[in-house]
């Protein structure tokens, strides 16, 4: 199933056709709108078959709704850094965006968090916030977590798995902690909907590609990944509670690149989904 959050927080399952099944009512009166995917996928088990047949009964089209981040407010974000070979070195070296740096892969970094402020959805727009700074597209695959998972094996990794979604890890260049230049707001584009673990046959073979006004920036497929989703779940898990809804961000591969006002981003990852997002400047600061 593909979940999405439309409007005002609703959630509804997005069918064939581009129609929307409205859902929000399987879930608790008394659940806060923005906690409501959350909710949903900590009850999935028992709400999973409730929500099938209600995208039968699909009623809504695209157009008459306003897409939002399909997980608005997770209650983490866990970021990969530098979990490809090649995004590796083109960050570092003679030519590289830190021109000769020794970068590090995720073997030494391990991981970091980034703000879950930072999520935006189809609706919105990246904003650019400081025109003197590079600003850089990052496409990755992103793993929803269904369920809590804690010291979790590489074997068991991917039942604790949801869902998988696309998502841009923006991020500005500079010599600032990675937490800060890859949580300003709306630093963190997904969607335009989670597809169910069910979909996706096997997550570490997934082939993806980010384009900038039609040009193909990024290519790739998660089997190049340095550690596989399996891994990644073993790893955060070993350090950290994972709870439902909680977002891991993947890594992204090379051909990263700055982005500028006025440009659209598009991130296709298949048997997940394509995320379409404007790029703006951020009006200037007025108080």
């Amino acid at each position: 199933m593909r979940l999405c959050m439309f409007d005002d927080h609703r959630v509804g399952v997005l069918t064939e056709g581009d129609m929307i099944a409205d859902i929000t009512s399987l879930l608790p009166a008394q659940t806060a709108p923005s906690d409501r995917m959350t909710s949903l996928i900590a009850s999935w088990d028992q709400l999973r078959a409730d929500a099938a047949q209600a995208s039968d009964q699909a009623a809504l089209t695209l157009s008459e709704v306003t897409l939002m981040a399909p997980q608005p407010r997770p209650g983490k974000i866990v970021a990969a850094p530098v979990n490809y070979r090649r995004h590796q070195s083109e960050m570092g070296g003679s030519d590289g965006v830190y021109r000769d740096a020794d970068i590090k892969s995720i073997e030494t970094y391990a991981g970091f968090i980034k703000a879950n402020s930072s999520i935006i959805g189809p609706s919105e727009v990246i904003e650019l916030p400081w025109e003197d700074r590079r600003v850089d597209h990052e496409a990755e695959v992103g793993v929803v977590i269904g369920r809590r998972a804690k010291a979790v094996s590489q074997s068991d990794a991917l039942d604790y798995v949801f869902g998988y979604v696309p998502l841009l890890d923006v991020t500005v260049r500079g010599e600032e902690d990675r937490s800060y230049r890859k949580s300003l707001d709306t630093f963190t584009p997904i969607g335009p909907a989670i597809v169910t673990a069910d979909e996706v046959t096997d997550p570490e073979n997934l082939d993806f590609q980010l384009t900038v006004d039609g040009e193909v920036r990024q290519r790739s497929n998660t089997k190049h990944m340095i550690y596989g989703i399996r891994r990644l779940v073993e790893l955060y898990s070993q350090a950290m509670t994972l709870e439902p809804g909680d977002l891991i961000a993947t890594g992204t591969p090379e051909g990263v690149a700055p982005i500028q006002d006025g440009e659209e981003v598009v991130l296709t990852v298949s048997h997940v989904g394509e995320l379409t997002m404007p790029v703006r400047r951020r009006a200037a600061f007025s108080g």
